[in-house]
């Protein structure tokens, strides 16, 4: 009853739809399912590190004749994606023994006159 319902209202003929849905893939469908297995059997062998250039790369060792455009596809058609993951680096270190300058200033940088209170932040600048 819902098939009916659908198709009318997508004014489409219920055998129609029937045909379609019983139609076996076409030949570039089932080569995008072989590529797909190996594609996600390489993807667990690498802990998922392979993305799409490293894929289509060992997918071409492997014999398949497939191109970046269709790995990429699949990849991304079928959730497969690298997690990558980002090394902590402490930028921080409070436990030094060189002399800290005096705060001066104590957040207050409102000055009474021109040029008399200057501030900067090199943090930018990697060391």
């Amino acid at each position: 009853m819902a098939v009916e319902r659908l198709c009318q209202i997508m004014d489409i003929s219920p055998r129609g739809y029937r045909a379609y849905h019983s139609q076996s893939p076409s030949q570039s469908q089932r080569k995008d399912m072989v590529v797909l297995a190996h594609i996600r059997e390489q993807f667990t062998l690498s802990l998922g590190s392979y993305g799409r250039p490293r894929m289509t790369k060992k997918l071409k060792e492997l014999g398949l004749e497939v191109e970046h455009r269709r790995v990429g596809r699949l990849m991304s058609e079928n959730g497969i994606e690298v997690k990558r993951n980002k090394k902590f680096k402490a930028t921080t270190d409070r436990n030094y023994s060189f002399n800290i300058a005096p705060n001066f200033l104590n957040r207050d940088f409102r000055a009474n006159r021109w040029s008399r209170k200057w501030a900067g932040d090199i943090s930018y600048v990697w060391t």
